[in-house]
């Protein structure tokens, strides 16, 4: 787990060294064990090394096999490298390091762009190919590890942050205006290739990028989730479907212990942490570290859910980290969250999963997390109103969407209209496509695609690895996710949502975390916006670059600032914290 950068040059001219040796600078933080910056010509890689496998220099980065013509640089980890490296070594091929790293490149050479498709791991990489002068850029099927780029001057530039791309320079950050309208409609979701910056793109999910010497570039999509059922699928029960999960869950939470240090677990007391836990205890797992965290109350909503954290880790004999943080905390450490984030996430859990992060890495480099499980598994409340729907789009578009379009005109200046309803267009194309027939297997083929992606995993991702932690999530293994898809949709939105997994769950932990009110990481104070969190967000968008940028109405924002408890998103989000995170990482990042 690490974080790549480089520069790429379309013209007689050589790669910046010095631009992408500021791009690594800037990610100092996702790989505090190493650095390297290489450089062939027109082409410059940069690598930020957090050691977890091969803890030698010989998987030190950027790597460069001459015998093959191949350098590369690579975030993330494959699970089944040591397997592929068995095979490619009865190929012939002779390693010079027992790292991950090295298996790509040897990979790439044997199967070209098939390679991605037998790995089972999480990943952003770039290739440079010696003699043809192409670069490649893939991402994983879950776009798990971040890769955004940059086009200006006949100069493409790429890193695993975008913060790290404007370190670089030469980046245009104007406000590109559907970002702005997906982040304030979507719940602060933008769909690749777009991000709130025109400057910046970033490589959609299973995406390999095909960069020719002279800077013409071709896209290709190399995995899909499939939700079409056979005959078969359609006539098992239950119960067959919930074995076959639990075995599916099994071997994906096996393959992510996969490391040459210690693996934990975020635990929240949740269905889906707790069952990750209960499946490395069948595994025989001794002293297993687990993390918990929680914040004061506020508006008289609990900040916490140890109890059912604090059951698990009793009832497998973990060693359990119960972190609690004060307000004054919380509020102390909101700039460097809003910092961290590659893209402004208006998520409450961003803190908690920052917060965490930071105690987690002063114990342990590696954590598996329970993310992706209610995108898989059918666990959010706006499934079950799709079933049958007539009218799939809308019925999403009411159970996620933050504002109406109405709602988006008296929020947002008129310099920054879009003209039509952009989020809701965008879900009516993704519907329409072809392979999922069921408006319910509609949404979740969306939310697997693009709100996963675009929300829960970034998150995760981008405070982990503030803290040179990295996240390995097992609900995102992609048999697993294939598995899910074939399962009628009737399965999964039983028991109040993800029944199938709760079957299964029922097969390993205790009861009281099934059976219990849905959870998350409660942050109150960010949502019940009082004292001295309303003086901040005030200022915030009150500042004389927040008035210069003119995004927001002032009518509108007196408004909040009025009431600020009382306008509260569909989604349990402040209104007033939504377009004060958004003006807060613009600052932070110096646009």
């Amino acid at each position: 787990m690490c974080g790549i950068c480089g520069e790429v040059v379309f013209k007689n001219d050589q790669a910046d060294v010095i631009r992408v040796r500021r791009m690594a600078d800037a990610m100092e933080a996702r790989g505090p064990d190493g650095m390297g910056v290489t450089q062939r010509g027109r082409v410059a890689f940069g690598h930020r090394r957090l050691k977890i496998i091969d803890l030698s220099d010989r998987g030190a980065q950027p790597m460069t096999d001459t015998a093959l013509g191949l350098s590369l640089v690579f975030n993330g980890c494959i699970y089944n490298y040591q397997e592929l490296r068995a095979e490619l070594s009865a190929k012939g091929y002779a390693f010079f390091s027992t790292s991950d790293t090295e298996v790509i490149l040897k990979a790439w050479k044997e199967w070209g762009k098939d390679c991605f498709s037998r790995f089972h791991g999480m990943f952003a990489v770039a290739i440079h190919e010696h003699d043809s002068g192409r670069i490649h850029l893939a991402r994983d099927r879950f776009g798990i590890k971040p890769l955004y780029f940059s086009e200006a001057d006949g100069r493409l530039a790429f890193a695993s942050s975008l913060p790290a791309l404007l370190a670089g320079g030469n980046i245009d950050t104007s406000i590109d205006r559907v970002a702005l309208h997906h982040y304030m409609s979507w719940h602060a979701v933008v769909p690749a290739p777009r991000t709130i910056l025109n400057g910046v793109r970033k490589l959609p999910a299973a995406t390999i990028r095909t960069i020719e010497s002279d800077g013409r570039a071709t896209d290709e999509t190399w995995w899909e989730p499939v939700f079409e059922k056979s005959a078969e699928d359609l006539a098992r029960s239950p119960g067959e479907w919930c074995d076959m999960v639990l075995e599916g869950l099994r071997k994906a939470v096996r393959r992510r212990m996969v490391a040459d240090v210690p693996v934990g677990v975020l635990l929240s007391g949740g269905v889906d942490s707790s069952l990750i836990v209960g499946l490395l205890a069948e595994e025989g797992q001794q002293g297993l570290a687990t993390f918990s965290i929680g914040f004061e109350e506020a508006h008289g909503e609990k900040g916490d859910e140890f109890q059912y954290s604090d059951l698990i880790a009793e009832h497998y004999g973990t060693n359990h980290h119960q972190i609690f943080i004060p307000s004054s905390e919380l509020q102390e450490n909101l700039p460097g969250a809003i910092r961290a984030m590659s893209e402004p996430m208006v998520s409450y859990d961003n803190i908690g999963f920052y917060l965490l992060s930071r105690e987690v890495s002063k114990h342990i480099k590696v954590v598996q997390s329970g993310q992706g499980a209610d995108e898989v598994f059918a666990g959010y409340h706006w499934y079950p109103k799709l079933t049958g729907s007539n009218r799939p789009v809308q019925d999403y578009a009411a159970g996620f969407f933050d504002r109406t379009e109405a709602q988006m005109a008296e929020a947002v200046s008129p310099d920054y209209h879009c003209g039509r309803d952009e989020s809701l267009a965008f879900v009516e194309a993704h519907f329409a496509r072809a392979g999922a027939e069921d408006p319910v297997d509609k949404a979740l083929r969306l939310d697997t695609n693009v709100m996963l992606v675009d929300d829960p995993v970034k998150r995760v991702d981008n405070h982990s690895m503030a803290w040179g932690l990295e996240a390995r999530v097992p609900f995102l293994d992609h048999e697993l996710v294939e598995l899910a898809g074939r399962i009628p949709a009737e399965f999964k939105l039983a028991q109040q949502g993800k029944g199938v997994l709760k079957d299964a769950a029922r097969k390993v932990v205790p009861s009281a975390v099934i059976d219990r009110p849905k959870g998350y990481f409660p942050v109150p104070a960010l949502k019940y916006i009082q004292g001295d969190y309303l003086d901040m967000v005030r200022d915030t968008l009150s500042s004389q670059a927040a008035r210069e940028r003119g995004l927001f109405n002032s009518v509108y924002l007196e408004k909040l600032y009025a009431d600020p408890t009382k306008y509260i998103t569909p989604l349990r989000g402040s209104e007033l914290w939504q377009v004060a995170l958004l003006e807060m990482w613009l600052q932070a990042q110096e646009v």
